[in-house]
């Protein structure tokens, strides 16, 4: 128990600085949303992670993860269901963002970047709201 305080206060730490926190968010955390991260990052000066929703996720989406975010962007509709239901109580005043991408894509595969790049766009990720 004493491990996941100090991840707790880890996600809070005030020397993050005032970057804005990006979760993104797949089945296994291995291909979209490591894309999805890696392209915000590279075109921004957000703080990005990468995780997956189920158990055989490579890092599993937990609740430390989603209080450490400002923004959530799933990489399809189930993912954003699974976010919903099993973080609910965690997600009030945070964006989140559904980019609907099927699970048909290889890491940092040129579509899916455009696809990514797209969403960002339609979705307004980079709006000072956001």
């Amino acid at each position: 128990m004493q491990q996941r305080k100090n991840a707790l206060w880890n996600c809070k730490n005030p020397h993050q600085g005032k970057y804005k926190r990006v979760l993104t968010v797949c089945s296994a955390g291995l291909l979209r949303s490591p894309t999805i991260a890696w392209y915000i990052q590279s075109v921004s000066d957000y703080n990005c992670r990468a995780a997956g929703m189920h158990d055989y996720a490579l890092v599993e989406v937990d609740d430390v993860l989603v209080e450490w975010a400002d923004i959530i962007i799933c990489a399809d509709s189930d993912k954003y269901q699974l976010l919903q239901d099993k973080f609910k109580h965690l997600l009030e005043g945070k964006k989140i963002h559904n980019f609907n991408i099927p699970d048909i894509y290889e890491y940092k595969n040129p579509e899916l970047i455009e696809i990514i790049k797209e969403q960002c766009i339609r979705q307004g990720v980079f709006n000072a709201e956001s």
